[in-house]
């Protein structure tokens, strides 16, 4: 029903179909590699070979002696401010005097052709010379820094309670995540037209359009109105394109030649070219008393930032914040280190530290609860959070936190049937037709985490949206990013419901005529830009009821309560409401081989209120896919600063026949006071326990610690070959 009591087609509630699904399937669909303009040259990007190096000379000439070459452009060519970044602008627009990570910008060709650009930066003389890679995020602490901020991006401790309390059982561990892709189907790219009164029309598939907009005018040195970003279609994202990659280059280009530039990334440029999930080592001690309840957690954290800031310091607070897990915990000591190293920058990525944190704490549940002769899934249930229980941050859980409600649905599904004769594809090794049915052991791990919704820690976060009412016809203007998580149907559900039209039109994202919709991350779109299009069609609908003619229009700045930053001891109310879900996987394990099948994944959810049922069981989906292949493939491999495998052939990552039945035991519907609706965001949760609870299930089979994700085949099968010669 809408609010006008009355029932509306597409409403809330309802899976309606989304406006881009039909283009997307018919190949109709514009994504920004798609685009092109009238007089448009070609960009490329001229990258550093080496981890560390300084650059002692540069030699364009070569490349612009090339037949089809518009323009070579290094540091000394950026007119403004010579670096950017999302929290500080640490990163250069090109490396001018030395290289701090393999992949660096260092110069931009624009050409009449991609592969004359491409060779035309290939042409380009750099004399470098090698410098000594710091890759280590341990010794990075105390080594000399590599830029002139210093390595450390940022040091949290959090004191909770009594930091000196001990338990009856202890147990303590050092876990390990490594680096992940966010492998997204379309690789970066763009369109720049210069507009001929000196400003820029940018083209962007991105997640923030105006803090792009805004690092691009400042490395610019113009004015932010005279940068117009406008949203290109958007092939995947899961954090990766929060940070500007190819935005300034392409403007920069554009501008010195006063003609349209695109640029496309390759494959092996994209992993180079974007931020990846931070690598973690973290060592955890639990202490307990004699019923399981926990006394103390105590976590040491240490997350590899790579070379530039990027969000590595709020990454780092939520892997602080949430470090215990969701549970009651009345003592917690947590320190952790975000750290520059001559890796590739990290940032963004679905999760966005909870994922590490969660892997460890939950590895550690399993550990205390052997170590106490309890059922795993038993000590949760004794330790779970609650509505009115203080996190390790002091701050009061005021919303929904159903976790014991969510433990016991999803411990309670039913377990997948042990096939006698199962069908080889079925197995580990698959169509090699490899697996040993005498060598193969099954194993269930469960896992629970949560994170935060929204920005955190006194962040003025907002989103702004337009609706306009005429003819019956209602136009939303909103510059929330479409990444593939649902926004536009949302809007469209949303305001059916408020106004009880059928025809609802989502005008192109842009920050040409609206203020900004923050970034799509945080699972925040659904709460903040659903908050502000649900006002501004209610200002409408109320203008409308009162008897105004049409066309009405309003526009409203939806803002989150307050949240504060953490202080000395990381004491404060940094958050405003919290997520939640649980994970059970159930794997077959080859344990000659080494080799992993997850048959099933079974999850339960903290949802609020379904507001569109098929597209939560999408990003449900997806989540846990990539919390799977973190878990038993993904991960950028990387040697002394250098990657190894940057292709999709070499960076594995869960294909149709990889992924397992996916059982939704029950999507958990207490709708969040305060929030538009009562919904939560529902896209990061499925990523963050499921990886945990693969490798839980990866150790029960096995009988191995399995202390790093992801468990690699040899980590399993050398630990067995071991174990035989033993005894």
């Amino acid at each position: 029903m809408s609010l006008t009591g009355e029932r509306v087609r597409g409403g809330l509630g309802e899976s309606a179909r989304r406006p881009d699904g039909g283009p997307k399937v018919a190949g109709s669909f514009v994504f920004s590699s798609d685009l092109t303009a009238d007089g448009m040259v070609w960009g490329s990007i001229l990258r550093a070979p080496y981890p560390h190096a300084r650059i002692r000379s540069i030699d364009i000439g070569p490349a612009l002696a090339l037949p089809g070459v518009h323009a070579v452009l290094t540091a000394a060519d950026v007119p403004g401010d010579s670096s950017y970044g999302l929290e500080h602008a640490d990163q250069p627009v090109f490396a001018d005097d030395t290289v701090r990570y393999i992949g660096e910008a260092v110069a931009a060709v624009a050409a009449d052709h991609p592969d004359t650009a491409r060779r035309a930066a290939r042409a380009i003389v750099v004399d470098y010379e090698e410098l000594e890679p710091l890759v280590e995020a341990e010794a990075a602490i105390t080594a000399e820094p590599i830029h002139p901020d210093g390595n450390v991006f940022a040091h949290l401790t959090i004191r909770h309670g009594d930091t000196t309390a001990s338990g009856d059982v202890v147990v303590e561990g050092d876990y390990e995540v490594g680096m992940q892709d966010q492998a997204f189907m379309g690789p970066e790219s763009g369109l720049a037209i210069p507009d001929g009164d000196g400003g820029v029309d940018l083209h962007m598939s991105t997640q923030w359009l105006h803090v792009d907009r805004d690092q691009v005018a400042n490395c610019l040195g113009l004015p932010h109105d005279k940068v117009r970003m406008s949203l290109a279609g958007v092939g995947g994202a899961f954090g990766a394109r929060e940070d500007v990659s190819m935005q300034v280059h392409l403007c920069l280009l554009a501008l010195h030649t006063n003609r349209p530039v695109k640029m496309v990334f390759s494959r092996e440029e994209s992993f180079l070219g974007h931020v990846h999930r931070h690598p973690a080592r973290m060592h955890y001690r639990h202490h307990a008393d004699k019923d399981g309840r926990l006394v103390k957690v105590e976590a040491r954290i240490v997350l590899d930032g790579g070379a530039y800031a990027s969000t590595s310091r709020p990454v780092l607070v939520n892997a602080c914040c949430f470090a215990a897990g969701p549970y009651a915990v009345p003592n917690a000591l947590v320190e952790g280190w975000a750290v520059r190293t001559n890796n590739p920058p990290c940032g963004a990525m679905r999760g966005f530290g909870a994922v590490q944190a969660c892997f460890a704490h939950e590895a550690q549940m399993d550990k205390l609860a052997a170590a106490l002769d309890l059922d795993p899934v038993e000590l949760r249930l004794r330790n779970a959070m609650k509505t009115g229980d203080r996190l390790v941050t002091g701050q009061v859980v005021t919303g929904a936190a159903p976790v014991e409600e969510l433990i016991r649905t999803c411990s309670g599904w039913p377990l997948p049937a042990e096939d006698p004769e199962p069908d080889p594809m079925t197995l580990p090794g698959g169509a090699g037709r490899t697996a040993d049915g005498s060598r193969l052991r099954r194993g269930v791990g469960f896992a629970v985490g949560f994170k935060n919704l929204m920005y955190s820690a006194g962040f003025d976060d907002y989103s702004t949206a337009r609706v306009r009412l005429e003819g019956g016809v209602a136009t939303v203007t909103c510059a929330a990013a479409e990444v593939g998580q649902g926004f536009v149907t949302l809007a469209e559900q949303i305001v059916r419901e408020v106004l009880g039209v059928d025809e609802v039109i989502l005008a192109p994202p842009g920050t040409a005529d609206i203020g900004s919709a923050g970034s799509t991350s945080a699972s925040r779109q659904t709460w903040m830009s659903g908050g502000a299009v649900e006002r501004a069609a209610l200002a409408v609908r109320d203008r409308r009821d009162a008897g105004e003619r049409e066309p009405i229009e309003e526009t409203y700045e939806y803002h989150h309560p307050p949240t504060s930053p953490l202080d000395e001891n990381g004491q404060g109310n940094a958050h405003v409401s919290y997520v939640f879900a649980a994970h059970r996987a159930v794997v077959d394990v080859d344990l000659d081989l080494g080799l992993v099948r997850v048959v099933e994944v079974a999850t339960s959810q903290d949802v609020g209120r379904v507001l569109n049922p098929l597209q939560v069981i999408g990003q449900v989906e997806g989540g846990i896919a990539q919390g799977v292949g973190l878990a038993v493939m993904e991960e950028i491999v990387m040697d002394r600063g250098v990657v190894r495998n940057a292709s999709f052939t070499d960076y594995l990552i869960p294909t149709a026949l990889d992924m397992p039945d996916v059982a939704i035991a029950a999507l958990v519907e207490e709708p969040e006071p305060g929030a538009p609706f009562g919904a939560k965001g529902v896209g990061e949760p499925p990523t963050i326990s499921s990886s945990a609870a693969v490798a839980a299930a990866i150790r029960a089979a096995t009988g191995l610690a399995l202390t790093r994700i992801p468990v690699r085949p040899q980590d399993i099968a050398l630990a067995h070959r071991d174990s035989t010669k033993l005894a």
